[in-house]
């Protein structure tokens, strides 16, 4: 009877720490700058600043450090980041177009040039 209850204790366990991922708040990036620079001006100390704002410290400072790294390296000139689905999809049909663009002037150069060599006009 001390096993089956053991795992019903278990099973409970992993139920609540589902619900309790699933149920964790996400913060937007917007949150996260609030947060950094609150902490960053200094007015209260990080730890009430965590308590309050319901985060763990170590949660803080990556956030922190992510947010000093992200502006050294935009101070820095590094603007490079990854395309967005949209903006690549966009890209992909302008490529296109301009493919199409370049053989139908390809395409009719040379049948202007064959159309010179034909009339008997200067051979290039």
């Amino acid at each position: 009877m001390n096993k089956k209850s053991g795992t019903s204790k278990d099973a409970a366990d992993k139920l609540v720490t589902g619900i309790k991922r699933k149920t964790r708040k996400q913060y937007s990036a917007e949150e996260k700058i609030r947060i950094v620079l609150a902490g960053l001006r200094g007015e209260e100390s990080i730890a009430a600043l965590c308590r309050r704002e319901g985060i763990s410290e170590s949660r803080y400072y990556t956030w922190s450090k992510e947010f000093l790294e992200a502006g050294k390296q935009r101070l820095a000139g590094d603007t490079a980041r990854q395309a967005t689905s949209p903006e690549v999809k966009e890209l992909r049909s302008e490529s296109a177009a301009l493919k199409e663009v370049v053989a139908d002037l390809t395409l009719e150069n040379r049948l202007l040039k064959k159309s010179m060599i034909g009339d008997g006009g200067c051979e290039a």
